[in-house]
Formats: C-alpha cells, sequence, structure tokens
C-alpha cells in the first residue's frame, strides 16, 4: 500500500486520462540529482477527438507537458523546485540534440504545469503569474512569461463546468466533493466515468487502511462509499449478463444433446439459473480478491479458502462484510483478523445469530487446514446447524 495515496492516485489518474493521446511517463528520473518529474507526457502526432472530451486538461495536453499534481497549496519553494526540474529536463533535451546534430524547435520543449488545489493571490503575484485568458472559461490558469514555458491551475477557481471535471476531480475539500458527484452523474456507458470511478475506488480502499485519517479524508471516503456501492452493483449485473447468456448456451446445448423439446427447456432453464449464480458469485469474488490485495497484498491459502464461500453472500450482506474489511488496518494481526470475519459473517448469515457455541466454532474452523475450511464452508447453504455441527464432531 503507497503511504501517500493521494500523490498516487493523482499520477494513476492523470496516466489513465492521458495515455490514449500520448505516451505517459510517471516518477520520471530528472538527471543531475535525486529527484522525479511525477507526469511526463508526450502527444500523439495527430489532434484526437478524445482530446476535446477530456476539456480543458485536453487543452493543456496538446503539446508535451510536464504536469506535477499537488494535494496541499504549492507553495514557493515547490514552485521554484518544479521550474528547476523543468529547465533540466530542457537543457538535456538540448544536450541530446547536439548529440544528434538535430535542431529543435520550440514546441518540442515540454510546458510545465503545476496543479495546486488553492493558490494565494500573494503567492501568484510572487510570481508575477498572469491570467492565461480573459475568457471566464479559463478562469484559474496561469502562467509565467512565454519563455519560461511555466503554467499553473489553481483548481478551486476553476468553473464547475463539463470542460474542467477531469481537473477538478484533483482538487481538495468541497471542490473534489462536487466533482465526484459530477463523475457519478455522467452516463454509465461513458469509459472516462467508468476508469476515474476505478481509480477512485482504488483511492478509497488506501485511504481506509489508514488508521490515522484526517478529517477532510474521513468524508472523502464517505463520498466516495456510494460509488464503491454503484460499482458492486455494476459487476453483480454484469455478472448475471454474462451468466445469462452462458446459461443460454449450456442449456440450448444440453437440450440438443438430449433431443427432446422438453430436455431443451429444462436445460435452459437450468443453465440461465446456474449462470446467472456463477455470474454473480465471480463478479464478487473479484471484488473481494481486489480489496484485500490492496490492504494486505499477495494473499495467504486461509484467506484464500474464505473468499470463494464469501462471494455466495447476497450482495446486500457482502457490502457490509467489504465495508468492514476495508475498515482493518494492513498489519498481520489484522490479516487473523480479517479471517476471523470472514467466517463470523458466513456462520452469523446461514446459521443465526452467533452465540458461545458457534463463536467457539469459529476457534476451531480457523484451525484447519485451508483446504478442508474451504470445503466446509461451501457446505454450509445445505446444512441445518444441528447437521453442521454434527459434521464437525
Amino acid at each position: 500500500m503507497t503511504r501517500f495515496p493521494h500523490d498516487q492516485f493523482a499520477k494513476d489518474y492523470l496516466k489513465e486520462l492521458l495515455s490514449p493521446v500520448g505516451d505517459v511517463e510517471t516518477s520520471r528520473d530528472v538527471p543531475g540529482e535525486v529527484r522525479e518529474i511525477d507526469i511526463w507526457f508526450t502527444p500523439k502526432a495527430s489532434p484526437s477527438e478524445y482530446l476535446q472530451r477530456l476539456g480543458l486538461l485536453g487543452q493543456l495536453a496538446t503539446t508535451p507537458a510536464i504536469f506535477e499534481p499537488f494535494r496541499n497549496p504549492v507553495t514557493s519553494n515547490q514552485i521554484r523546485s518544479c521550474m528547476g526540474k523543468l529547465f533540466d529536463v530542457h537543457a538535456q533535451l538540448e544536450r541530446q540534440a547536439k548529440r544528434e546534430q538535430q535542431r529543435l524547435a520550440d514546441l518540442q520543449f515540454p510546458q510545465l504545469w503545476i496543479l495546486t488545489p488553492t493558490a494565494s493571490a500573494t503567492l501568484l503575484q510572487g510570481f508575477n503569474f498572469r491570467p492565461i485568458s480573459e475568457s471566464p472559461k479559463m478562469l484559474g490558469v496561469y502562467v509565467l512569461a512565454t519563455s519560461l514555458l511555466t503554467g499553473l491551475v489553481a483548481i478551486h477557481q476553476l468553473p464547475r463546468t463539463p470542460a474542467t471535471l477531469w481537473l477538478r476531480i484533483l482538487g481538495k475539500g468541497g471542490v473534489q466533493k462536487q466533482a465526484i458527484q459530477d463523475v457519478a452523474a455522467l452516463p454509465e456507458d461513458n469509459l472516462l466515468r467508468e476508469n476515474a470511478l476505478e481509480l477512485l475506488y482504488n483511492l478509497q480502499v488506501n485511504l481506509a487502511a489508514n488508521q490515522e485519517l484526517e478529517t477532510e479524508d474521513r468524508e472523502l471516503i464517505m463520498a466516495l462509499a456510494p460509488l464503491y456501492r454503484q460499482q458492486l452493483n455494476a459487476a453483480i449485473q454484469q455478472g448475471r449478463e454474462e451468466g445469462i447468456q452462458q446459461g443460454r448456451e449450456e442449456g440450448i446445448q444440453q437440450g440438443i444433446q438430449q433431443g427432446i423439446q422438453q430436455g431443451i427447456q429444462q436445460g435452459v432453464q437450468q443453465g440461465v439459473q446456474q449462470g446467472v449464480q456463477q455470474g454473480v458469485q465471480q463478479g464478487q469474488r473479484l471484488i473481494i480478491e481486489n480489496l484485500l490485495r490492496v490492504k494486505f497484498g499477495e494473499l495467504s491459502s486461509s484467506i484464500v479458502a474464505i473468499v470463494e464461500p464469501l462471494s455466495g453472500l447476497p450482495p446486500a450482506e457482502l457490502t457490509n462484510v467489504i465495508l468492514q474489511l476495508s475498515q482493518l488496518g494492513s498489519d498481520s494481526s489484522n490479516i487473523q483478523q480479517a479471517e476471523r470475519l470472514g467466517v463470523q459473517k458466513l456462520l452469523e448469515y446461514r446459521l443465526g445469530e452467533l452465540d458461545e457455541q458457534l463463536e467457539e466454532t469459529v476457534d476451531y474452523l480457523l484451525r484447519l487446514p485451508p483446504q478442508e475450511l474451504r470445503v466446509l464452508l461451501l457446505q454450509l447453504p445445505e446444512l441445518s446447524r444441528s447437521e453442521f455441527l454434527k459434521l464437525l464432531e
């Protein structure tokens, strides 16, 4: 798990959005000393309609660019550091061109874009930043003198329009929460929406794993929670549709082999039902595994043994389990706690409220070899309480 989830989110987010229209490098080393550029972007040769869908971000990406996103308001020292990296890169490009006996046009040098949630008037005046345009559409975008190739986007000043949405996602506080609402309101078949929601979901998981959250991050997790549930429902729906299709095919094949109409009908019905169930469980299992891998890294055999039985829970019950898992820490003691939580929830849902006898059963189950534990948990839906306890004798 990254120590700086917001920084990693910004890099992954910009890389995801800009990759279709150019080459993107993250954490690129700068020669001379140990420094890194967050995002180095080189556009493809021909303009793209995709850039238009990116709005203001697409306008910034029409030429080579260095993007330096900041979670907190950028300081004067940080601006000077960014400009230092920019000039080191320019010098490196000039040396390379000289070795290759080529001439570089001004447009081949990258433009620096500093993305900051807020920027005070004092900070802007100190560097003599000026608005890039008098147009209200470009409010919040500032540049230095042309030859310095340096610009700054004060995200909190951007108007709340579709054109600024993909930059406002990188804002903070209320601005970011508004942008999240705007993303959620986009049509479900919007590819940018789908990619952004996936990255926001990963950000939520990384933030939830931190035990010392700031109030602002707690509020962000709450804002992202409905999007997570939306993603879960979408995964379940996709699994259902794939299951129906698979069920139709299997049912028809089985019916043809039987050779009679009654066999065809029965095969279709059984295939659809089985396919729907398998599709839903597959989608739910992927969500559980993704959450646990982000939190704990490589999954132990004991965790894996519990994941498949958990994926058979109804969506509402599973959502509750996943939210509880996301609030656990990521050390070894919490891995064991995650295993216990999974077994407890399975017994509670299948056999009723946990009493002293079932709590003792939880301890017994967690001591079993992973494969034996998996087999027992998968049998739960078919057994009564007394049958299950007798099986353990």
